[in-house]
C-alpha cells in the first residue's frame, strides 16, 4: 500500500461521523444474535454441562443411567462419543471432555442434551460421577513455589545489564503481583449447530475466530474443514474472551447435532460462563531497575510469570506480548526480561483486550510510580524524562517509528487538561482537607499493532456488485460491537465512490471468506479494511476503463464520487455504468486480499519487527479519596489519542471511552477471587455480578474529554488510519497513578506508596493507613 493510496478522495465517506451500523437495532432489541436463531428451527436440543466439583481429581467413572431415565433427556455426551480428536485448544493440551483427569473446579465432564433447558439441567444433576481428589495448585504463588510451569520460557536481552547495574547511580528492586480480569461480555458463550440436507455441518457461533472454530469442530468430528461452515452474525461483546474459548462449545453443539440429526444449542448461563471460561492473565513480576544521576533509566531486569491456568490456550503469545511491552513509552538501553507461564488448577486463562500488553506496561508504570519519590522527582517528570526519541529502538530491536508523536500527545494533553494549574489546586485542597485528598496523574501509552505471529497478519474479502448497482460485502472480520462493520462499510463506499446506502454487509462466513484470522490484536479494520479496499479497487478499475470508453476520455480522467461517474464535465450515474458493464460482460465481483508488509519475528531470539506501527496516547486523571474507607471518585479525565486519520470518528471515540473505563475496572474495581481453603478449594468465589464489581455509570467521570491527535496520518495503512481497539485501555494507568498520588497526600514527602492492583477501596484504605503511619513516625494510627 503506497502513501498515495492512503490519501482520501474529496467527499469520501471515511472520516464522516456516522453512527454504528447496528445502533438502532441494539437499542430497540431488533439486533439478532446466535441465541435468537434457534427460534426459527424445529426440534432444537438444549445442552447443559455436568461440572466437576473439584479443582483437580482423577475421573474414575461416569454413570449416566439415571439421567437417561429423566423425561426429555435425549443424549449424554462424554469423551467416548467423540469420533475425531478430543481436543478443543490450539496447543493440543486441552481435551474437550476429560478422559481420566479433571483440571479445574467447574470443568465440564459431560454434556446432557434435552428437549428443553430444564430437562437438560435435570439430566445433568442426575449424572453420577466418581472422583479421586488430588492436590491442587490454586494461586500463582503456589505454582511458582512448586515450579509448575508449561510452555516456552522466552528471554528478551539487549545491552549489558550487569555492567549497567554496576555503574548505576540509583538501584531499586521489588516484587509486584496483580490480578486478571473477567470479560463479562453481555452475551455469554453461545453456539447453534445443525446438519444440512447434504450432510454439511452448519455452525452459528459467537466467536472472534470463525476459521479456528471451523478447524476445531472439524477435527473433533473427524471430518475435513470443507464440510463445516461457521457463521458469525454478531457478538454481544467479546474482549478477547471469544477468540479461543468458543471452539469447544461450538464442537459440543456440532457433535450433538451430528449424533442426533437435530439442531443443538449451547448457551451458557452467566454462572456457567464465569466458572468455565478463561480470564485475563494475572501476573507476578520481580524486578530490578537502575537510573543514572539524571534519573534516566540505564537498566532493567525482570522476571514475569503469568497465571496460565490448566492449559496453554493463548498464554504463550500473551506472555511474549507482555514482555514486548514492558518498556511502554520508555527507552531502556540495557534490559533482560525472562518470561514463564505458571500451570495452575484454574480455568485456562486467555486473550483479553490488550493481550498481555497491559500487564507488561503495568509493571514499568508501577515501578516508576513507586520509585519517583525515592529519586526526589515528580512521577510525571520521571516519565517524560525517559520517553523514546526518534532514532531509538525497542528491547527487541524494532525502531520506534513516529516517536515524536509520544511527545506531542503528552504536551497536548498537558495543555488541554490545564495540568499545571490543576496541580496547584490539588495541593491547595490537600492542605486544607485532613480526611480527603486528591491526586492528579498523567501516563503515556505506546502500543504495538499487529499479531506477534506474522502469519496471522492477512485478510480476505468478497465484494459483489449487482446489476442494479447495489453492493454486498463479506469480509473475514467479526463484529462484537466495536464497529468494524461500520468502518468496512465506509471503506467500501469510499473505494467505489458510491453513497453509503448502496452498500450492505453480509454476515461473516467461512464459506465466503476462508482462512480468516481472528478479529483481535486491534487489527480488524487494518487487515479487513485493506482487503475490502483491494477488492473494490479491482472492480473500480474495470469500471473505470469502461467509463472512459463511454465518455471518450482517458482512464485517468474518470472519477467516482457519491454514485456519479465524472470526466471532463461529462457524467454518468454509477447504476447506469454498472448496467452497461453487465451487458458488456465485465466482471462485477472481486476477491480481495491483504497481507501486512515488513513484519518479521524470531520467537526463539525474541527479536524482530513484529508490529506494523505503534499507537500513542496520554491521559490525565484526577481522583479524590476518603481516608475513612478508601472510597474514591474519579473527578475528571482528559485524553489525547493517536488514531491516525480516523475512519469513523464516532466509533473511535466510543472505543477510547469504553476501553478507558474497562481498564479502570481492571485496575481499581474488578477483583477475581478463588477459594483457597476448605472443601470448595479452587471454586471461583466471584461468580456473579453481586460478588464481582464491574464499572458502572457511577464510575464515569463527570468531566470526560477526548481529543484525537492532529496531523497523524499513518502511511501504509488503509486511508491513513490507525487501530483503536486495545490501546485506550492502558490510558487507565493514569487513574491508578492518581490514586497513588492521592494516598501520598497523607504521607510525608518522599514516601513511596505501594498500591495493590486492583486498587479497590479496601486496598486504597490500607495504603492510606500505611501512609498515615509513616506521617506519624511509624506509630499506631487509628
Amino acid at each position: 500500500m503506497s502513501i498515495q493510496e492512503n490519501q482520501r478522495p474529496a467527499g469520501s465517506v471515511v472520516g464522516q461521523r456516522i453512527i454504528h451500523e447496528s445502533a438502532l437495532e441494539h437499542v430497540t432489541g431488533a439486533a439478532r444474535y446466535t441465541e435468537d436463531l434457534a427460534g426459527s428451527l424445529l426440534g432444537v436440543l438444549h445442552a447443559y454441562p455436568v461440572q466437576s466439583p473439584h479443582a483437580h481429581a482423577k475421573l474414575l467413572n461416569i454413570d449416566d443411567s439415571a439421567a437417561r431415565q429423566i423425561p426429555g433427556v435425549h443424549l449424554v455426551l462424554t469423551a467416548a462419543e467423540i469420533p475425531g480428536v478430543n481436543d478443543q485448544g490450539a496447543k493440543h493440551d486441552e481435551p474437550m471432555l476429560p478422559v481420566d483427569e479433571v483440571m479445574f473446579h467447574g470443568q465440564p465432564v459431560a454434556w446432557v442434551l434435552g428437549e428443553d433447558l430444564e430437562a437438560a439441567k435435570a439430566g445433568a444433576a442426575a449424572v453420577k460421577v466418581d472422583y479421586e481428589r488430588l492436590d491442587a495448585l490454586i494461586t500463582l504463588g503456589e505454582a511458582i513455589a512448586a515450579q509448575s510451569f508449561h510452555g516456552i520460557q522466552p528471554v528478551i536481552s539487549k545491552g549489558d545489564t550487569t555492567q549497567a547495574f554496576a555503574t548505576a547511580a540509583h538501584i531499586f528492586q521489588g516484587e509486584f503481583e496483580f490480578a486478571g480480569q473477567e470479560h463479562f461480555y453481555l452475551e455469554t458463550q453461545s453456539s447453534l449447530a445443525y446438519v444440512e440436507a447434504d450432510g454439511q455441518i452448519m455452525v452459528h457461533a459467537s466467536t472472534q475466530h470463525p476459521t479456528e472454530t471451523q478447524d476445531i469442530v472439524a477435527h473433533v468430528l473427524g471430518i475435513d474443514s470443507h464440510r463445516v461452515t461457521v457463521q458469525v452474525l454478531r457478538m454481544g461483546g467479546a474482549f478477547g474472551g471469544k477468540e479461543m474459548q468458543p471452539h469447544g462449545y461450538a464442537a459440543v453443539a456440532a457433535l450433538g447435532a451430528s449424533l442426533t440429526g437435530r439442531p443443538v444449542r449451547v448457551r451458557l448461563e452467566r454462572a456457567r460462563d464465569l466458572t468455565m471460561t478463561g480470564k485475563r492473565h494475572g501476573f507476578h513480576a520481580s524486578w530490578q531497575i537502575g537510573f543514572d544521576q539524571h534519573q534516566r533509566i540505564t537498566a532493567l531486569s525482570a522476571q514475569l510469570t503469568s497465571d496460565g491456568g490448566w492449559s496453554l490456550d493463548l498464554s504463550e503469545p500473551v506472555l511474549t506480548r507482555a514482555m514486548c511491552h514492558i518498556d511502554n513509552a520508555y527507552w531502556i538501553p540495557n534490559i533482560q526480561v525472562r518470561g514463564r507461564v505458571a500451570k495452575c488448577h484454574k480455568t485456562s486463562q486467555t486473550a483479553f483486550r490488550g493481550f498481555g500488553g497491559p500487564q507488561g506496561m503495568l509493571v514499568i508504570e508501577n515501578i516508576l510510580g513507586e520509585v519517583a519519590p525515592k529519586l526526589g522527582v515528580s512521577a510525571h517528570e520521571l516519565r517524560r524524562r525517559n520517553f523514546y526519541v526518534p532514532g531509538q529502538d525497542t528491547p527487541y530491536y524494532q525502531p520506534v517509528r513516529h516517536a515524536e508523536r509520544l511527545h506531542r500527545v503528552w504536551e497536548q494533553v498537558l495543555e488541554s487538561s490545564q495540568f499545571a494549574q490543576r496541580q496547584q489546586q490539588v495541593e491547595v485542597f490537600n492542605a486544607s482537607h485532613p480526611h480527603a485528598k486528591r491526586g492528579l496523574a498523567i501516563t503515556p501509552v505506546k502500543f504495538g499493532i499487529s499479531f506477534n505471529f506474522t502469519a496471522f497478519n492477512q485478510a480476505g474479502a468478497l465484494v459483489l456488485v449487482y446489476k442494479d448497482g447495489s453492493v454486498l460485502v463479506t469480509h473475514g472480520g467479526t463484529e462484537m460491537g466495536q464497529g468494524v462493520h461500520t468502518k468496512i462499510l465506509q471503506v467500501a463506499a469510499t473505494a467505489l465512490g458510491v453513497p453509503l446506502s448502496y452498500v450492505r454487509l453480509a454476515p461473516t462466513r467461512t464459506d465466503k471468506v476462508p482462512n480468516t484470522s481472528a478479529t483481535a490484536a486491534s487489527t480488524g479494520s487494518d487487515l479487513n479494511g485493506a482487503a475490502v479496499k483491494n477488492a473494490c479497487e479491482q472492480i473500480r478499475h474495470r469500471l473505470q476503463t469502461l467509463a472512459a470508453a463511454e465518455l471518450g476520455v482517458e482512464d485517468s480522467e474518470v472519477s467516482f464520487l457519491d454514485g456519479v461517474v465524472t470526466a471532463q464535465g461529462r457524467t454518468m450515474s454509477w447504476k447506469t455504468l454498472v448496467s452497461k458493464a453487465y451487458f458488456a460482460r465485465i466482471q462485477l465481483s472481486a476477491a480481495g486480499f491483504y497481507s501486512t508488509e515488513g513484519l518479521h519475528w524470531d520467537l526463539n531470539a525474541m527479536r524482530g519487527e513484529p508490529f506494523k506501527y505503534f499507537s500513542y496516547g496520554a491521559a490525565v486523571s484526577e481522583v479524590q479519596i476518603s481516608r475513612f474507607d478508601g472510597s474514591y471518585q474519579l473527578r475528571r479525565v482528559d485524553i489525547v489519542h493517536d488514531v491516525g486519520d480516523s475512519l469513523s470518528p464516532l466509533v473511535d471515540r466510543g472505543q477510547i471511552e469504553g476501553g478507558f473505563i474497562q481498564g479502570t475496572g481492571w485496575l481499581t474495581l474488578e477483583d477475581l477471587r478463588w477459594e483457597t481453603q476448605g472443601p470448595n478449594r479452587g471454586r471461583l468465589a466471584t461468580a456473579s455480578a453481586s460478588t464481582y464489581k464491574l464499572p458502572s455509570f457511577s464510575e464515569m467521570p463527570p468531566v470526560f474529554n477526548v481529543e484525537f491527535l492532529d496531523n497523524a496520518t499513518e502511511d501504509g495503512v488503509v486511508y491513513g488510519s490507525k487501530a483503536v481497539g486495545e490501546p485506550p485501555l492502558m490510558l487507565a494507568f493514569s487513574v491508578r497513578e492518581a490514586l497513588r498520588q492521592a494516598v501520598a497526600g497523607f504521607a510525608p514527602a518522599g514516601h513511596s506508596v505501594q498500591l495493590a492492583s486492583p486498587a479497590t477501596p479496601e486496598a486504597v484504605f490500607w495504603a492510606v493507613h500505611q501512609a498515615r503511619q509513616a506521617q506519624e513516625g511509624g506509630h499506631h494510627v487509628d
